[in-house]
C-alpha cells in the first residue's frame, strides 16, 4: 500500500491548467458518443499528428506496472476523460470512468525487440469508448506507412518476424481481434468492461515520472483517492517473493476471463489477484471439463511439481485448443511460464486434495 496524498498539492503544479481547465481542442465530443464507429482513428481527434504519436489535449499517455502478454507487442495507452468529469476511485476494481471516456491502446512491433523504439510501427490501435449504454470495442489497423488507422471490424492476421528478448529470430502470427473476440475478453457479466486501469496497476510511476494515481487526481481525471493506495508487485522484480509476482501475473493475463462473471466462470478457476480460494487458484483442483488441454494431467495445480500441472502444461502450449490464454497470443511467454511455475515448484508439495471442488 502506498501513500500519495502528500504527492498531490505538487503535482497540481505540474498538472496546471493545461490538464483540464481551458483546454482547446481535443477529442470530438459528439463522435464519441455516436452510435456509429468512426472509419479511421484520426476522425476522433485523440491525437494532433497522423502517426498518433502526440495527444492531444486532455488526452493523458498512461502504463500498466504489469501489462497483459501479447505476444511481444509495445503497447502505448492513453486515457481520455470529458473536461469537467471525473472517473470514480475504486479500491479494488476498473476506476469508474464517466460517459464520453476513451481508452486507447495501440499495438506496435520493432525489429529487434531488444532495442523497442528503434524502427518501431505500428500494427493496432484499440478503442474502449463510454457509450451512453455501456462501453464499446472498436479495432483500428494501421497502414504500411503508419500515416492512417481503418476501422476494421473483422480483425485479421500479420505475419511480423521480429528479432526476439534473446536475441533468436521470432516469427509471430499476430491476430488482429474482430469486434466479437473483444468483448470475450471484456466481458464482465452482460457487460463490457476495460481491464487495466485499476488502482493496484496504475500505482507506480508512468510516463511522467510521476505516480500515476496521484497525477490524474491532480489533472482532475480522478476523484475519491482513499490515502492508501493498493500496489501490484512488479513481475519482473526478482528482489520480490514469487508467489506475489506470480499471483500479478496470472491477476492481469488471465483473471478478466477467469472470474465470477467472466468468460471463462464455468471453469471454476478464478485467478484474480483477490481470490482467496486455494481451489478457485487451482490447488489440487480437478478441471472441470477433462479434454486434450489437461494433457492428462490430473490437477490445475499440483503444489511442488510445474509438470504435472495443467495451468504450467497450457500456458507452455501454442497450439490451438490447449494454448492459454485462448486469445491475445500466437508464441509463447516464456519469461511468464517460468515465473508460474517457479510458483508452483514453491508450494509445499502433496496436500490433501481440495475438497470444495465445483
Amino acid at each position: 500500500m502506498t501513500r500519495l496524498a502528500f504527492l498531490v498539492p505538487a503535482l497540481l503544479l505540474l498538472a496546471g491548467c493545461s490538464a483540464r481547465g481551458g483546454e482547446v481542442g481535443g477529442p470530438d465530443a459528439a463522435l464519441l458518443l455516436a452510435d456509429a464507429p468512426a472509419p479511421h482513428l484520426a476522425d476522433y481527434g485523440f491525437f494532433s499528428d497522423a502517426a498518433a504519436d502526440s495527444p492531444a489535449t486532455g488526452v493523458v499517455p498512461y502504463d500498466l506496472i504489469n501489462p497483459l502478454f501479447s505476444d511481444h507487442a509495445i503497447k502505448h495507452r492513453f486515457v481520455y476523460v470529458p473536461k469537467g468529469k471525473a472517473a470514480a476511485y475504486s479500491a479494488d476494481g476498473v476506476m469508474e470512468f464517466p460517459v464520453g471516456s476513451a481508452l486507447i491502446k495501440t499495438f506496435a512491433f520493432a525489429p529487434d525487440l531488444r532495442a523497442p523504439g528503434v524502427r518501431e510501427y505500428k500494427v493496432e490501435t484499440r478503442l474502449l469508448i463510454h457509450k451512453a449504454n455501456g462501453w464499446a470495442a472498436f479495432p483500428y489497423v494501421w497502414n504500411a506507412e503508419g500515416t492512417e488507422a481503418v476501422y476494421a471490424p473483422a480483425g485479421g492476421r500479420q505475419a511480423i518476424s521480429v528479432v526476439g528478448p534473446l536475441g533468436a529470430p521470432l516469427s509471430i502470427d499476430y491476430a488482429i481481434p474482430n469486434k466479437n473476440q473483444c468483448k470475450t475478453c471484456h466481458q464482465d457479466g452482460d457487460a463490457v468492461l476495460p481491464i487495466g486501469p485499476k488502482a493496484r496497476n496504475l500505482n507506480h510511476d508512468g510516463p511522467g515520472h510521476v505516480n500515476q494515481v496521484a497525477d490524474w487526481q491532480a489533472r482532475g481525471l480522478l476523484e475519491g483517492v482513499l490515502d492508501d493506495v493498493p500496489a501490484a508487485p512488479a513481475i519482473h522484480d526478482v528482489s520480490l517473493p514469487v508467489a506475489g509476482r506470480a499471483r500479478a501475473y496470472l491477476d492481469i493475463n488471465c483473471a478478466h476471463c477467469h472470474k465470477a462473471t467472466g468468460s471463462a466462470s464455468n471453469s471454476g478457476l478464478w485467478l484474480g489477484a483477490g481470490e482467496t480460494s486455494a481451489v478457485k487458484l487451482g490447488i489440487g483442483k480437478h478441471p472441470t471439463a477433462a479434454g486434450r488441454g489437461s494433457g492428462g494431467i490430473t490437477y490445475v495445480i499440483t503444489p511442488g511439481d510445474p509438470d504435472r500441472s495443467i495451468l504450467a502444461h497450457r500456458m507452455e502450449s501454442s497450439e490451438a485448443g490447449v494454448a492459454m490464454p485462448e486469445l491475445g497470443r500466437s508464441v509463447i511467454d516464456d519469461e511468464g511460464v517460468a515465473l508460474v511455475r517457479d510458483w508452483i515448484a514453491s508450494m509445499d508439495a502433496a496436500p490433501a486434495p481440495a475438497k470444495d471442488q465445483p
